[in-house]
């Protein structure tokens, strides 16, 4: 996965509460396959509905800013899917729905928890057109001349910094895998198959 250091740029304003997951990707596009992405599906019945809503399946901004308790409801990874295709990179909120914070991390996508107050603020300067910075190395997110400090779980950080998901965390361990394979050749030898499977 790509690594996540600094990123800058204008910001989605999404000044809604409970945000979930069929909001985000309705359930009917899961069956499709990710061969072409699911970035035309992100928040496909709300954009219906709503024709000037901040999000689209292309040109969406980098950072999203919303309400509290975003990504609740259904545990559906293709909502981390729908947004990272569209370009989405950071969503900044009071709070998540748990899986979905945690599928996010998987996948690229930071999470970062504010007060509500503060997101009220960044989502009026989102609004106003301004760029945000969310710096991950320092932990912080800036816009204008404000400086919001946040808290990230050390490995979850570990992970998005060096851009690694969990193959890529289990093939960092490669030589430490092969050297206790060929070990346990050796000590274990009467568990190890014959040639002809036996």
């Amino acid at each position: 996965m790509t690594p996540f250091t600094v990123v800058s740029g204008p910001a989605a304003a999404l000044d809604r509460a409970n945000v979930d997951t069929d909001q985000i990707i309705p359930a009917r596009f899961l069956r499709k396959s990710r061969t072409e992405g699911y970035n035309n599906f992100l928040f496909h019945d709300v954009r219906v509905a709503e024709p000037d809503f901040p999000l689209g399946p292309s040109g969406s901004p980098e950072i999203l800013v919303a309400g509290a308790n975003f990504g609740c409801g259904s545990s559906r990874e293709g909502a981390v899917y729908a947004l990272g295709d569209a370009g989405v990179r950071c969503v900044i909120a009071p709070g998540f729905g748990d899986i979905f914070a945690g599928n996010a991390g998987k996948n690229g996508l930071l999470t970062v928890v504010l007060p509500e107050d503060r997101c009220a603020e960044l989502r009026a300067a989102a609004a106003d057109g301004a760029d945000i910075t969310v710096d991950l190395p320092n932990q912080q997110v800036r816009a204008a001349n404000s400086v919001y400090a946040f808290e990230i779980d050390p490995f979850r950080k570990r992970c998005l910094l060096e851009g690694l998901d969990d193959i890529g965390l289990t093939l960092a361990n490669d030589d430490a895998i092969a050297a206790f394979e060929a070990a346990d050749r050796v000590g274990r030898a009467w568990a190890v198959p014959d040639s002809d499977g036996t």
